[in-house]
């Protein structure tokens, strides 16, 4: 049975289409998440379900609503891994950082309404280890065009690298 993070994950996944339990592809030649010194290390995560990304473009065109949803993807691929490589996240001791990029144009200021959205996902699932430092940076383009990427560091209960 799942612990009560694993089910919040689980449960927030599904209503978003996202299979938290499908293996994540990985767009490059780095590692989607790297273990050391206790600390977590998880790659930027785009709003992609499946094979496709589903929130592209700059986010004034696609709207708050999207790009914050987007944001969501994001963050909860991110728990997917997390979990995925540690097996759950009952070993995540607490969140670090996170880093949220917003692909947005020069007159676009609602970055960190859009960022806001993942660490309320965030705080949800976790509870207070999921409260966190975190920048938000608005871009110019993103890998696939995606609207948001989305970093994570985070404190294991246990080193496991």
């Amino acid at each position: 049975m799942p612990s009560d993070r694993d089910q919040r994950l689980l449960d927030r996944a599904r209503a978003l289409g996202l299979d938290p339990d499908a293996p994540l592809l990985v767009g490059g030649n780095y590692q989607p998440l790297l273990l050391h010194a206790g600390i977590a290390h998880v790659s930027g995560q785009v709003p992609r379900i499946g094979q496709q990304v589903v929130v592209t473009g700059p986010a004034e065109a696609v709207g708050l609503d999207e790009a914050r949803r987007a944001a969501c993807i994001g963050a909860l691929r991110a728990l997917a891994l997390l979990r995925q490589q540690l097996g759950s996240l009952d070993a995540v001791a607490q969140l670090l950082r996170v880093g949220v990029y917003v692909q947005a144009g020069p007159g676009f200021s609602q970055h960190s309404e859009v960022a806001d959205a993942a660490s309320e996902l965030l705080v949800a699932v976790l509870g207070q280890a999921g409260r966190h430092a975190r920048t938000t940076i608005g871009v110019a383009s993103l890998p696939k065009n995606a609207t948001v990427e989305l970093e994570l560091q985070a404190a294991l209960v246990a080193p496991l690298d």
